[in-house]
């Protein structure tokens, strides 16, 4: 953090603690690797501080703030936002996620630096509240810190705190109800403001059909509805999306998860009073560890079921077809078969090895240099090559995928559409090509972050000059423009630097 502002004081060296973890989160979404994250946290971090400080004070930790400005963390991470916006016109927009960069030039992103009574409801009614008042909504409800710990930081009594909640969450949603109101509303809208504010006050009002209707086709009043509703566990969704913007249900998701290894951990927050909270904390992270144990178990256990420990013919071109979507049916499949052996290669023929095969190796053997491979597999796929004399040399020395791609349809017409890749890669780069076939002859047009050659069916995307070094498991992307007829499936063949890359 040598790159941020100094602290002035005492005050903001508890602030920069408090926000920086929960900026740097932000940023990471906003962008495809951890050095970028750091840098686009770092500016927009130093962006924050210094008009909290042009403002003349730094939000009350207490009753009496002034009105007008959001809570600490929710302002640096509109810093966040705006400073992505600015790398998008400066022309370093490749820095950022695809979909933000699609985002930041809708009219949605349009809506956070228009008009202001044409702004998101949240982020209208969080700022009329008192700091203080707007500063307990947002660290309860989105940041999801146990009220003990927001208590402590903003100098209230824990014994009194729940309440004092409850009365926020009573003035935040008033304030988006006049908020809703003094927006230019089309006379639909104005004519169901009254019977959404009735429906949303009780939790066990029904809705009416005509406005349930109407709230799924109409984006401002959905907006107030999820905020005047303070039943059903909806506002920190209402507050993060109505605030952060873009990625705000990721970045809650996270703040919560965070929350939860803090306290399972018996961090800082447990000397703060959740030693009460601390036992169901741990026990959360307890189930999910073992719930991640299984499905790691489930996923390794399939992975070994499908490899072909010296078996040949269907067996081996079975575990081939599985991974048919992103080999290249040019060479790879060729080479294996030049160098598979003769013998019969059908399904009968494999099984029946145990009683008619090679007089110089028993079939207990291989099943058992099998078995101790699947139990302890090594980094290195050619390291059961002893399990069996006779095994194709091909199954024993085909290296695993060390990339994996995602291919995203943005959007489509009816001549053309337009697409990202993403690939992740577990090996560093300082350069790289990624190639892939179309099935249905569409053609390869403007492409973006990366130069295009075609040839056929057959598409390369070489790395521009800045985005040419990758670190290990980092990832790169691009998009592209391309024409289409008759039929536009996903293409397919995908290798970065010649190697196959594994799809999902």
């Amino acid at each position: 953090m040598s790159d941020l502002p100094t602290p002035q004081d005492a005050t903001e060296v508890a602030l920069f603690t408090e926000c920086w973890d929960a900026v740097l989160s932000y940023a990471d979404l906003c962008t495809s690797g951890a050095l970028t994250a750091h840098q686009l946290a770092t500016e927009a971090f130093t962006l924050g501080m210094r008009e909290v400080r042009a403002a003349g004070t730094l939000p009350a930790r207490g009753p009496g703030g002034r009105a007008g400005r959001l809570p600490m963390i929710a302002e640096l991470l509109t810093a966040v936002r705006a400073t992505a916006a600015a790398w998008e016109a400066d022309g370093q927009g490749h820095r950022l996620d695809p979909e933000l960069r699609l985002w930041l030039n809708s009219e949605q992103a349009a809506r956070y630096t228009g008009p202001p009574l044409r702004r998101p409801v949240a982020l209208r009614g969080l700022r009329d509240l008192q700091e203080a008042d707007a500063s307990l909504l947002w660290l309860a409800e989105v940041e999801a810190l146990p009220l003990p710990v927001v208590a402590r930081r903003l100098g209230l009594d824990p014994e009194t705190v729940a309440e004092e909640l409850d009365q926020v969450r009573s003035l935040f949603r008033g304030r988006c109800h006049r908020a809703h109101l003094d927006t230019p509303l089309d006379p639909l809208c104005r004519s169901y403001a009254r019977l959404l504010d009735a429906v949303t006050r009780s939790p066990a009002a029904e809705t009416p059909g005509d406005l349930s209707r109407h709230l799924a086709t109409c984006v401002r009043c959905a907006e107030a509805a999820a905020c005047l509703r303070l039943h059903g566990g909806g506002l920190p969704a209402a507050l993060a999306g109505g605030v952060v913007g873009w990625g705000g249900l990721a970045y809650l998701e996270r703040r919560r998860r965070a929350t939860e290894v803090r306290l399972g951990a018996g961090g800082p927050p447990a000397a703060e009073g959740t030693e009460a909270r601390e036992p169901a904390a741990r026990a959360r992270v307890l189930r999910g560890g073992l719930l991640a144990a299984a499905v790691l178990l489930s996923a390794l256990a399939l992975g070994v079921s499908m490899m072909p420990f010296g078996g040949s013919g269907d067996a081996g071109a079975a575990a081939r077809d599985d991974r048919q979507p992103v080999a290249d049916p040019a060479a790879p499949r060729t080479t294996a078969r030049t160098t598979a052996p003769t013998p019969a290669a059908s399904p009968s023929a494999s099984a029946g090895r145990s009683a008619s095969g090679s007089p110089s190796t028993t079939p207990s053997k291989p099943s058992a240099k099998a078995e101790a491979g699947r139990k302890n597999p090594g980094p290195d796929p050619r390291g059961t090559s002893s399990a069996a004399p006779h095994a194709t040399p091909s199954r024993t020395t085909a290296p695993a995928a060390t990339c994996r791609v995602a291919y995203h349809l943005d959007s489509q017409w009816a001549v053309g559409f337009q697409a990202t890749v993403t690939v992740t890669t577990d090996r560093a780069l300082t350069g790289w090509q990624v190639a892939w076939n179309f099935r249905d002859g569409q053609q390869a047009g403007q492409m973006w972050d990366a130069t295009v050659h075609q040839n056929g069916s057959r598409v390369t995307a070489t790395a521009a000059d800045y985005n040419r070094t990758v670190a290990a498991h980092g990832s790169l992307s691009f998009g592209f423009i391309a024409s289409w007829q008759g039929e536009n499936r996903p293409p397919y063949g995908f290798t970065l630097n010649g190697a196959p890359c594994a799809t999902g």
